[in-house]
């Protein structure tokens, strides 16, 4: 078997898309919900809403929570969908315009803030008003189309080359990343509007670009389990509603990974959501350049993506993610002590490295508890069950964490190695998620 490497990097146009609006986001929300606040330093004198970090964490949650619920039924869903452009586009086509739009309204609100009341929800209530319908427009849009545009490489790929695969979306996904925090983010500077339309224009620009090249596979060609299993999986078929539904080694291997997969992403997401704050307030540099140091993982991590499948191919994808996760870990606690630019990019760029081996390797594991490829919908919906509660709840936990430390952003760099070794302990009792022997899969139908 050979990875059909042109199709793949097309598929990934998607999460490119996806990718490129999530970190303009992140660097920027939170300085528009926490500016104005006593304390709060902003060297652009941004205009906010003043909310504290536990507040700003709760509302920077709020995607994820909406994903909890959407992502999964989603995948459950664009499963059981037959129309005559396949399974997948009909939800993807149909949220990326509301996506697009509804993110633009988001600087738009924040230049509707009176300079007088800065800093106060009550005397900026419209404007308010307007931001959060904007964000959870987005947010409703982008967790339509997130899962069934990563189940379209699990689609068309077998799964012993899903590690590979998903190295090449996820390699994607960091040039979109790059490109958001070193290019786009550097714009903010300039025009707090530029960076969110941008982006809205790029996500609009690569999807109707994977429309036209990509073509989604028959349902009728993706392989069935083995008869032995028939009984099991027809069950799963006609109403898959808990992870009950799934043979007990697999169900518990499942659930202690989706454990894992939480822990990872409540220690990288609190993290992300609060980096720029602890850049701007401890390391002293400018809102725009915020996002370009923390990019400066993303950078690393797509030079390793590839990689990173490779080895999880060759030593294992359990071991590949632990390896990962103690990488990452270590360097975070050594970022605590020091407070030069320079230092913590370099524990960034090494950082990067770690994540490339945990992110590429866990959607496979979780696709590969299962045997019927006709639920990859579903089993995609499991993981970001599992990455979108951790993020979920990352944002308030962090944001708790550095309040009960007197708004010291440095705490960071302690909270997240906390959940990472949590979810070593994790991965210590998963059995199940390792390629299992592939089936044909082909690439003709629908559209």
């Amino acid at each position: 078997m050979k990875l059909d490497w042109k199709k793949t990097f097309l598929i990934g146009l998607g999460f490119f898309g996806v990718s490129v609006m999530w970190p303009i986001y992140n660097s920027f929300v939170p300085l528009f919900l926490q500016a104005g606040r006593a304390g709060f330093v902003s060297s652009r004198n941004v205009l906010g809403f003043g909310l504290s970090e536990p507040v700003t964490g709760v509302i920077m949650g709020l995607d994820n929570i909406a994903a909890l619920f959407i992502l999964p039924a989603i995948g459950f869903w664009s499963d059981r969908v037959r129309t005559r452009i396949g399974r997948r586009y009909p939800f993807i086509l149909s949220a990326v315009p509301v996506a697009a739009v509804s993110f633009i309204l988001l600087p738009i609100a924040a230049r509707m803030i009176d300079s007088t009341a800065n800093g106060s929800v009550e005397e900026n209530l419209p404007a308010f008003i307007l931001f959060m319908a904007g964000a959870i427009l987005m947010l409703l849009a982008m967790a339509v189309m997130r899962t069934p545009i990563v189940s379209l490489m699990p689609d068309v790929t077998p799964s012993p080359l899903r590690s590979k695969a998903n190295g090449v979306i996820n390699f994607m996904g960091g040039v979109a990343f790059i490109i958001a925090q070193f290019i786009l983010a550097r714009l903010f500077d300039i025009n707090t509007l530029l960076p969110f339309l941008s982006a809205s224009v790029v996500l609009a620009a690569v999807i109707v670009l994977l429309f036209l090249t990509v073509k989604e596979p028959d349902v009728d060609s993706l392989s069935a389990p083995e008869p032995h299993e028939e009984s099991e999986e027809e069950q799963a078929l006609r109403g898959l509603k808990s992870l009950a539904a799934i043979p007990t080694e697999s169900r518990r291997s499942l659930i202690f990974l989706m454990l894992a997969i939480c822990s990872w992403f409540i220690g990288y997401d609190g993290m992300g959501t609060f980096f720029t704050s602890y850049a701007v307030n401890v390391l002293g540099v400018s809102e725009g350049l915020a996002p370009t140091l923390f990019g400066v993982a993303g950078l690393t991590f797509i030079i390793f993506a590839i990689p990173a499948g490779f080895i999880g191919e060759r030593l294992g994808r359990r071991r590949t993610i632990g390896l990962g996760l103690i990488i990452f870990a270590a360097l975070l606690v050594i970022g605590f002590f020091v407070r030069s630019m320079y230092v913590i990019a370099a524990i960034l760029g090494l950082g990067g490295i770690g994540w490339a081996l945990i992110n590429i390797n866990s959607l496979p594991m979780v696709v590969d508890t299962t045997d019927d490829e006709r639920l990859v919908g579903t089993f995609v919906g499991f993981y970001y069950l599992a990455s979108q509660f951790g993020s979920a709840v990352a944002p308030a936990i962090t944001g708790s964490v550095i309040n009960l430390f007197g708004s010291d952003f440095r705490m960071i760099f302690l909270s997240s190695p906390f959940f990472f070794v949590l979810a070593i302990i994790f991965m210590v009792l998963v059995t199940r998620g390792e390629a299992h022997p592939a089936r044909s899969t082909s690439t003709s139908g629908a559209r």
